[in-house]
């Protein structure tokens, strides 16, 4: 019998639909060692030259036009218009698409973006192809660009998400509500206060950790600055992710900061100072805001920008686990009110463990393995004709 194999598909080496599909491919290895996988950016792949390029675009948007990028998520009359475009793409696409299925022979994939998502949806359509196409959506809320009929299941983070799937056409049966996948690593009970040894940090020290995702996005000096003048006892990690400018002047800086600063770039131990810290103040995107609840970690939201952090931000704030911050002189106001009142602190720390579904990348794991398991049935009973006429 052939080795089964999964084909992971993402979009930009450094975001969180990349973490997901990492999970993912972690969990399918620890406990399917006998299932051969392999991970890919589909952008990269099809668009080698022009990836750094809409990732520009992206981020100038995000940054300075951010009512463009509001306009553009989740606009139905827009995916409608815009249909029959994005089909003749994919359709352009589809010769790398079939080399690379030739060449690995996939029995499922899996996508954790839209993009590869609608590919290989239209390439199952057009060409004929039987095999299972899974979604795996890592923000709170789905919009309409994972939408396709090829898709087989839904895997989504809330039971909001999957009523909104099921309100654009998605059958009930097609949905599961397993949760956004992050590394297992950060299941892992780590002590609080040996995590702040550790780090070299001081263990009985209130800690607020500081981040901006991956791209080191949002206003983190603004937020250094503004905490700097609180005059509580605490101490700040700052992770600046990608962005070098950012850490640059706050390197700069950090002399002159009263409160005690364990700065970062990018950094690789996420699990660690989660657990090292009291409260998050961050973008909210979807797999870093997964990673805080599994810890139990009482997020603060700074100025989400529209679409997918504004969803993410009305989901956990609706059910208590975050707080958004409009800007600097709310953030002084509600850091000074939690650090005052543990309980409500507490409060959002018990709302985020609710919310938390930790097992999420070992649950689709065992979907995904179920679903090989099915192949294998199906062309197994396809052959007993031959041995029982």
């Amino acid at each position: 019998m052939q080795p089964k194999r999964i084909l992971l598909m993402h979009i930009s080496d450094i975001s969180g639909h990349r973490s997901a599909s990492l999970a993912i491919e972690k969990a399918l290895k620890a406990d399917y060692p006998q299932i051969q996988t392999r991970n890919i950016n589909a952008f990269n792949y099809v668009y080698p030259r022009g990836e750094k390029i809409i990732n520009s675009f992206y981020l100038l948007t995000i940054k300075r036009m951010p009512f463009i990028w509001s306009y553009l998520y989740d606009n139905y009359y827009l995916i409608k218009k815009t249909r029959k475009i994005k089909e003749a793409i994919h359709y352009m696409n589809f010769r790398k698409f079939e080399t690379l299925f030739n060449n690995f022979h996939p029995d499922a994939v899996v996508t954790t973006q839209a993009f590869p998502c609608g590919m290989v949806a239209d390439l199952k359509k057009k060409k004929g192809i039987h095999l299972p196409l899974v979604a795996v959506l890592t923000d709170f809320a789905a919009h309409s660009y994972w939408i396709y009929d090829n898709v087989d299941y839904y895997v989504v983070p809330s039971d909001e998400a999957r009523q909104k799937l099921i309100d654009k056409g998605v059958k009930p049966e097609k949905i599961k509500t397993f949760g956004i996948p992050f590394d297992t690593s950060f299941n892992k009970d780590l002590n609080k206060i040996e995590m702040r040894r550790k780090l070299n940090l001081d263990p009985d020290l209130f800690t607020i950790l500081i981040m901006g995702g991956g791209q080191g996005l949002g206003p983190i000096k603004n937020t250094v600055k503004n905490l700097d003048k609180l005059n509580l006892n605490f101490q700040e990690i700052v992770t600046c992710g990608n962005n070098k400018k950012v850490y640059s002047r706050l390197k700069k800086k950090q002399k002159h900061y009263k409160k005690k600063m364990l700065l970062l770039s990018y950094a690789h131990n996420m699990e660690e100072l989660m657990s090292a810290a009291d409260l998050i103040i961050t973008k909210p995107g979807g797999i870093t805001c997964a990673e805080a609840l599994s810890k139990g970690l009482p997020m603060l939201i700074v100025s989400p920008i529209p679409g997918q952090e504004a969803n993410n931000t009305s989901f956990l704030v609706g059910q208590k686990a975050a707080i958004k911050i409009a800007n600097a002189k709310d953030l002084v106001k509600v850091i000074t009110d939690l650090y005052n009142h543990p309980e409500k602190l507490k409060a959002l720390s018990e709302s985020a463990k609710r919310i938390s579904k930790p097992a999420a990348a070992e649950d689709i794991a065992k979907l995904l393995s179920g679903l090989l398991f099915s192949i294998y049935f199906i062309k197994l009973a396809s052959l007993l004709p031959l041995f029982f006429p």
